[in-house]
């Protein structure tokens, strides 16, 4: 199992567990952690924004050009940190990974 620290939209900060190979929206949306994840996972919305710690952002595969025009049309775009939920898989070696889930747009 993968651990997952979450800080939600309120400041809350959760704990969750899943296995290896689910996406990180797909969690974050069946936790109903402020995900909504519109789109189902496609890559064709940011209603699945979040951030990685910083500490974990080299752990992750860059992103695709299709994530990275989404994410730049958000107003709360990070560029060091913000990522799409949907195109984070989750790894073994994201066990412990610390995420928050950006504001809506």
């Amino acid at each position: 199992m993968v651990a997952i620290h979450v800080t939600d939209r309120a400041g809350a900060k959760k704990s969750v567990e899943a296995k290896a190979g689910s996406t990180l929206m797909e969690i974050l949306r069946d936790k109903d952690i402020d995900v909504e994840a519109i789109c189902g996972g496609c890559c064709s919305c940011a209603t699945c924004h979040i951030y990685v710690d910083p500490a974990w952002t080299a752990k992750l595969p860059a992103r695709t050009s299709d994530e990275q025009e989404m994410l730049q049309e958000s107003s709360h775009y990070k560029p060091e940190t913000s990522r799409l939920s949907c195109q984070v898989r989750l790894t073994d070696a994201l066990n412990g990974i610390d995420v928050t889930v950006a504001p809506s747009d």
